[in-house]
């Protein structure tokens, strides 16, 4: 696969756009770090994106994720790592990353209702659309994250 071009060189303003959303989402909206990393990792992995998977791994595990909680992102119904708390934020991630086919149904809203306020709900949603915003941009134009000579195979 081949890097089709560099979106952030060839529109500056709106990379810098979408970075400053980013930005807000991660230093003033007050949403706790960890549920970014989820939404960021659960979308991306949803999404295929390689690039933007290994940046938010990288970004998780530098903020003290466990390997285990990272590895089970993308099973999280299955797995017991997860509070009921960062579930709901998980489906609410998939409903949302899925819209054309879930219509963001009821029982995933009831789910995040239960734990985080509207204005609460209203970031995390923005952070979805964020996450889902880079991912195509990625996906789109074939971001490929950077090889670590250790992952290269002999």
């Amino acid at each position: 696969m081949q890097n089709r071009f560099n979106f952030a060189k060839a529109a500056p303003d709106a990379y810098q756009a979408l970075s400053s959303v980013s930005q807000y989402l991660t230093e003033e909206s007050g949403l706790a770090p960890d549920l970014i990393h989820l939404i960021n990792l659960r979308a991306s992995q949803i999404n295929g994106c390689a690039f933007c998977v290994d940046m938010h791994v990288k970004e998780a595990r530098h903020d003290g994720f466990s390997e285990q909680k990272i590895h089970l992102v993308s099973v999280w119904r299955e797995s017991p790592v997860f509070d009921e708390r960062e579930r709901a934020v998980l489906g609410w991630t998939e409903s949302l990353t899925l819209v054309s086919q879930t219509h963001a149904p009821d029982a995933a809203y009831d789910a995040l209702r239960a734990f985080f306020t509207e204005a609460e709900m209203t970031k995390l949603t923005l952070a979805i659309g964020v996450i889902n915003a880079w991912n195509r941009l990625c996906v789109g134009f074939r971001a490929l994250p950077a090889i670590d000579a250790s992952a290269s195979p002999a």
